[in-house]
């Protein structure tokens, strides 16, 4: 499975939109502080993640959530009280 996965921090309101094939073990790394973009707002909670059989369908729902203001919107809107 992969997997399209929406993260906030515990500490600040920063946002990470992502993508994986072990879920679990991303978790882990992002709240380890072992990737870059996140380790400066850890720890995080998972609010939100789809699960898609092909790699591509996960890599275009990743690409659409960053870069069309309307797709993440819309995400945000279903976990509003998730991302309090």
């Amino acid at each position: 499975m992969h997997y399209v996965y929406l993260i906030k921090s515990e500490t600040s309101n920063f946002q990470y939109i992502g993508n994986t094939n072990d879920l679990k073990r991303r978790f882990e790394e992002h709240n380890a502080c072992k990737e870059i973009s996140t380790k400066y707002n850890a720890p995080y909670k998972l609010i939100y993640y789809e699960a898609y059989a092909d790699k591509r369908d996960a890599l275009e729902r990743e690409r659409k959530l960053k870069h069309h203001g309307s797709s993440i919107g819309h995400l945000k809107q279903r976990v509003k009280f998730s991302l309090e």
